[in-house]
Protein backbone atom coordinates (compact mmCIF):
# COMPACT_ATOMS: atom_id res chain seq x y z
CA UNK A 1 0.00 0.00 0.00
CA UNK A 2 1.64 3.56 -0.92
CA UNK A 3 2.20 6.20 1.78
CA UNK A 4 0.22 9.43 1.08
CA UNK A 5 2.91 12.08 1.99
CA UNK A 6 3.41 13.85 4.77
CA UNK A 7 2.64 17.20 2.96
CA UNK A 8 -0.22 16.17 1.32
CA UNK A 9 -1.51 15.38 4.75
CA UNK A 10 -0.88 17.98 6.21
CA UNK A 11 -2.08 20.78 3.25
CA UNK A 12 -5.69 19.12 2.71
CA UNK A 13 -7.48 20.52 5.82
CA UNK A 14 -6.09 23.65 4.64
CA UNK A 15 -7.79 23.64 1.94
CA UNK A 16 -10.84 22.31 3.02
CA UNK A 17 -10.63 25.21 4.70
CA UNK A 18 -10.59 28.02 2.37
CA UNK A 19 -13.55 26.00 0.51
CA UNK A 20 -15.73 25.91 3.39
CA UNK A 21 -15.25 29.76 3.76
CA UNK A 22 -15.11 30.20 0.18
CA UNK A 23 -18.64 28.70 0.11
CA UNK A 24 -19.83 30.50 3.00
CA UNK A 25 -18.84 33.75 1.42
CA UNK A 26 -20.74 32.49 -1.29
CA UNK A 27 -23.92 31.79 0.53
CA UNK A 28 -23.51 35.02 2.57
CA UNK A 29 -23.56 37.18 -0.77
CA UNK A 30 -26.51 35.51 -1.74
CA UNK A 31 -28.06 36.07 1.16
CA UNK A 32 -27.16 39.68 1.04
CA UNK A 33 -28.48 39.89 -2.64
CA UNK A 34 -31.79 38.73 -1.69
CA UNK A 35 -32.21 41.23 1.08
CA UNK A 36 -30.40 44.45 -1.12
CA UNK A 37 -32.02 44.01 -5.13
CA UNK A 38 -34.89 45.46 -6.02
CA UNK A 39 -37.04 43.08 -8.13
CA UNK A 40 -37.78 39.46 -8.24
CA UNK A 41 -35.95 38.74 -10.87
CA UNK A 42 -32.64 39.87 -9.65
CA UNK A 43 -33.30 38.79 -6.64
CA UNK A 44 -33.60 35.35 -7.81
CA UNK A 45 -30.55 35.65 -10.05
CA UNK A 46 -28.56 36.20 -7.39
CA UNK A 47 -29.99 33.29 -5.02
CA UNK A 48 -29.57 31.02 -8.18
CA UNK A 49 -26.18 31.65 -9.38
CA UNK A 50 -24.10 32.64 -6.09
CA UNK A 51 -25.92 30.00 -3.86
CA UNK A 52 -25.32 27.04 -6.10
CA UNK A 53 -21.68 28.15 -6.57
CA UNK A 54 -21.02 28.43 -2.64
CA UNK A 55 -22.93 24.72 -2.54
CA UNK A 56 -20.43 23.77 -5.26
CA UNK A 57 -17.22 24.69 -2.80
CA UNK A 58 -18.58 22.86 -0.37
CA UNK A 59 -19.12 19.58 -2.04
CA UNK A 60 -15.82 20.01 -3.41
CA UNK A 61 -14.46 20.40 0.71
CA UNK A 62 -16.24 17.61 1.23
CA UNK A 63 -15.04 15.16 -1.41
CA UNK A 64 -11.56 15.21 0.24
CA UNK A 65 -12.18 13.47 3.18
CA UNK A 66 -15.50 11.10 1.95
CA UNK A 67 -14.45 7.62 2.75
CA UNK A 68 -15.39 6.02 -0.49
CA UNK A 69 -16.05 6.44 -3.64
CA UNK A 70 -19.90 5.58 -3.25
CA UNK A 71 -20.31 8.77 -1.06
CA UNK A 72 -18.86 10.64 -2.77
CA UNK A 73 -20.86 10.22 -6.08
CA UNK A 74 -23.77 10.65 -3.57
CA UNK A 75 -22.36 14.08 -2.35
CA UNK A 76 -22.32 14.95 -6.28
CA UNK A 77 -25.58 13.62 -7.11
CA UNK A 78 -26.95 15.97 -4.06
CA UNK A 79 -25.17 18.94 -5.74
CA UNK A 80 -26.90 18.14 -9.15
CA UNK A 81 -29.98 17.53 -7.76
CA UNK A 82 -29.96 21.03 -5.94
CA UNK A 83 -28.72 22.34 -8.93
CA UNK A 84 -31.31 20.88 -11.21
CA UNK A 85 -33.82 22.44 -8.69
CA UNK A 86 -32.77 25.85 -8.05
CA UNK A 87 -32.75 26.04 -12.13
CA UNK A 88 -36.31 24.97 -12.11
CA UNK A 89 -37.67 26.59 -9.31
CA UNK A 90 -35.97 29.82 -10.31
CA UNK A 91 -37.55 29.27 -14.09
CA UNK A 92 -40.57 28.85 -12.88
CA UNK A 93 -40.80 31.93 -10.14
CA UNK A 94 -39.70 34.30 -13.08
CA UNK A 95 -42.14 32.73 -15.69
CA UNK A 96 -44.90 33.92 -13.14
CA UNK A 97 -43.65 37.55 -11.97
CA UNK A 98 -43.46 37.83 -16.27
CA UNK A 99 -47.13 36.43 -16.62
CA UNK A 100 -48.26 38.84 -13.41
CA UNK A 101 -46.71 41.45 -15.30
CA UNK A 102 -48.45 40.82 -18.33
CA UNK A 103 -51.60 41.14 -16.49
CA UNK A 104 -52.31 37.89 -15.75
CA UNK A 105 -52.33 36.32 -18.89
CA UNK A 106 -51.71 32.59 -19.05
CA UNK A 107 -51.62 31.95 -22.91
CA UNK A 108 -48.27 31.41 -24.40
CA UNK A 109 -46.42 33.63 -26.11
CA UNK A 110 -44.93 32.94 -29.43
CA UNK A 111 -41.54 32.69 -28.49
CA UNK A 112 -42.41 30.25 -25.55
Amino acid sequence: MERIPMILIAIVPWIQGVLLLAGCVFFAIGTLGLFRLSDTLTRIHALTKVDNLGLGFIVLALLFSVPSLAVGLKIGLIWLVALAASATSAHLIARAVQSQERGGNTEKEPYD
